[in-house]
């Protein structure tokens, strides 16, 4: 291959990982290969990006979610290694992965190494003479979706996507996320409302307004964009049933989706609870 030279202002064309130096130049990280620390500064990249997505935790803690294959995509390595460079940086104090259950990918929470009070390296620990032992359990939540959950390069701060490439990563996410294939096996019938959610859900996600209009009022729209990237099949089904069952005039069913799509992990628990409870009293079950 053949490439052309940089000329003048060229090399600020193109955007860049981060890998702090200090993992190179410190003596605590010398147990890190170089490939754990590529994969720590691919990490950070995503933090600021989760940021304005709104992926940030009770305690105002911002988290993301890397799955295994989408390491191995990234660093172009085999399904061991991405699993031994996890480990690493897990090992040194500079990730820490809270497993989710249920088949759901674990949250990563990169950890600020600068920080010396949350820096926990192990130091009596020499990690290049040892193995680091992962479950079958670790292997089945690094890996349970095949896709990235985050999908924070989709994010408006990352301007060398273009309208159409967002749309279509978002649309790629959420057609597995929200198991559209299984939705319209079970709802034959209703093929048209699923595509119609889908294509609401996309449209928020690839705005670019500010704010977003949430049953009167004016929600942050990184907010509803990260309760969005939450929701699952099972809210997909709660609205649904929730449309049909209406009986009341929705003068515009656009906000009455939107409402409903983002109220829906708060009040899907209450909305079965009180059908559960009805069934019994009618003697239903």
């Amino acid at each position: 291959m053949g490439f052309d030279y940089f000329y003048e202002d060229q090399s600020q064309q193109f955007a860049f990982y981060r890998i702090p130096k200090v993992l190179f130049t410190d003596a605590r990280f010398q147990g890190i290969s170089t490939e754990g620390k590529v994969l720590y500064g691919l990490l950070l990249d995503r933090v600021s990006l989760s940021r304005d997505n709104g992926w940030i935790d009770e305690e105002g803690r911002v988290y993301i979610i890397f799955t295994l294959t989408s390491i191995r995509e990234a660093m172009n390595c085999s399904e061991k290694s991405a699993i031994k460079y996890l480990a690493e940086l897990e090992e040194f104090g500079l990730i820490e992965r809270i497993k989710q259950g249920l088949g759901k990918p674990a949250l990563i929470y990169v950890k600020n190494f600068l920080d010396q009070q949350n820096l926990q390296v192990k130091a009596c620990k020499d990690y290049r003479s040892g193995t680091v032992k992962v479950t079958g359990q670790d292997l089945y939540n690094l890996q349970p979706n095949n896709t990235n959950n985050n999908n924070t390069e989709y994010s408006d701060t990352y301007p060398i996507l273009s309208g159409d490439e967002e749309r279509m990563g978002y649309e790629a996410y959420l057609r597995e996320q929200l198991e559209i294939s299984v939705l319209k096996s079970r709802y034959p019938y209703d093929s048209d409302m699923i595509e119609g959610i889908l294509e609401l859900m996309l449209d928020i996600l690839c705005s670019r307004r500010k704010m977003i209009r949430i049953a009167g009022d004016d929600k942050h729209a990184n907010v509803v964009k990260g309760r969005f990237m939450k929701l699952n099949m099972g809210h997909i089904e709660y609205v649904m049933d929730c449309v049909r069952e209406n009986t009341t005039k929705v003068r515009s069913i656009k906000q009455y989706l939107l409402a409903a799509l983002y109220n829906a992990p708060a009040t899907m628990d209450g909305y079965y609870r009180a059908e559960v409870n009805h069934d019994m009293a009618t003697g239903k079950i």
